[in-house]
């Protein structure tokens, strides 16, 4: 004689029940989550962004960071597309006097380099000049970061002043991010995104010679 016939456990399983419900759930979560970042800007939208982000750019003296950016908008903007209108704006600017530039800390507009000497006549303070030591010592540590200041010491063959490193630090160039892990402690400097914002650059990748960073920094009045 046969036995009952039992439920298959998967049929009545609460844990299951359960399993199917929660993923469900998710499958909605997701599916809202993707429906509400899929705004769709028409190009009145964006010409009207674009907009807003020459007038931001050209009344801030700090470059202004993507994130910056896309708080100007009234609805959830992606970075691709932020990225795109500002890509425009630069090139509704390529024959004009300044130019829109991406730097480590965001975007900014800058008069274009070859115009500069003109623009320096209305300012007849002069940039300071570094020595050949201070300028050195920035490429060292812009270089082979982070190093301690007997490493640039070994480098360069020379002692380097207390003051030099003072007068770095002072210009926001080069900052102390740690200690090395020996006897002493020694501080371990490298270079900030001041530093590439003042030579008009993104990353390190894209550094100078010495020769051309002092030029560029004294081009940007720095």
């Amino acid at each position: 004689m046969s036995g009952p016939i039992l439920p298959s456990p998967q049929q009545n399983s609460p844990t299951a029940s359960l399993e199917a419900e929660v993923e469900e759930s998710s499958q909605e979560i997701v599916a809202d989550s993707v429906k509400s970042s899929q705004v769709t800007f028409t190009e009145v939208d964006k010409e009207k962004l674009i907009r807003i982000f020459e007038a931001a750019l050209l009344t801030t003296v700090e470059p202004l960071s993507l994130t910056e950016l896309k708080k100007l908008s009234d609805s959830p903007l992606e970075s691709r597309l932020a990225e795109e209108l500002l890509d425009q704006l630069a090139a509704q600017y390529a024959s004009s006097g300044v130019e829109l530039n991406r730097v480590a800390n965001g975007w900014r507009f800058r008069a274009r380099t070859e115009l500069q000497v003109y623009l320096d006549r209305l300012s007849p303070e002069k940039p300071p000049r570094y020595s050949r030591a201070v300028m050195e010592t920035l490429a060292i540590i812009a270089y082979r970061q982070p190093v301690t200041r007997g490493d640039i010491e070994e480098i360069r063959g020379v002692g380097v002043s207390a003051q030099i490193l003072k007068t770095l630090e002072a210009r926001g160039w080069i900052d102390v991010i740690g200690t090395r892990d020996v006897p002493g402690k020694p501080a371990l400097f490298a270079t900030t995104k001041q530093l590439l914002d003042d030579l008009n650059l993104r990353s390190l990748q894209e550094l100078p010679s010495l020769e051309e960073m002092g030029g560029l920094l004294e081009q940007n009045g720095s």
